[in-house]
């Protein structure tokens, strides 16, 4: 009987270290797939996610006034900034202008009195120039900026 004993004492160890090794290579396993997963992905999206380089500013010759809430209004002039992609040669400023009086008509004084307003209108207001002034997948317009805001 303590024969018995000892060779299942002996034999129990062996099988743990066996478990414990395929424990041990399937974690390495799991891990090595998930890192290599997580590296191709995060090297995909830095490579598309390149921000713009700035090129020329173009300026608009004339001011718009758009008709505010409660009888008020803005008088508003701008720039847009283009990209470097875009070479030297302005954008036509056409779809910009719709865009602006799109854009500012109806809102209230009080939103653009506050820096937090103006702010959060310009963010709306880039994001659509850059979808308006993006072609073949070739962004051309980057940033606004404003020559004249005056509100009355």
């Amino acid at each position: 009987m303590a024969d018995e004993k000892d060779t299942t004492a002996e034999a129990a160890p062996k099988k743990s270290n066996k478990m414990m090794m395929i424990v041990i290579a399937l974690a390495l396993v799991v891990l090595g797939g998930g890192g290599a997963g997580a590296f191709f992905m995060l090297k995909s999206d830095s490579a598309t996610a390149k921000a713009p380089v700035k090129g020329i500013v173009t300026a608009a010759d004339n001011t718009i006034t758009v008709n505010l809430a409660d009888g008020h209004y803005l008088k508003l002039g701008f720039a847009l900034v283009q990209t470097k992609d875009t070479g030297t040669e302005a954008v036509d400023l056409n779809e910009a202008y719709e865009i602006l009086i799109d854009e500012y008509t109806g809102k209230k004084v009080a939103d653009l009195s506050t820096e937090e307003g103006r702010t959060k209108i310009k963010e709306e207001v880039v994001a659509k120039l850059v979808k308006a002034y993006t072609v073949d997948k070739k962004q051309e317009v980057m940033d606004i900026y404003y020559t004249s805001f005056v509100t009355q």
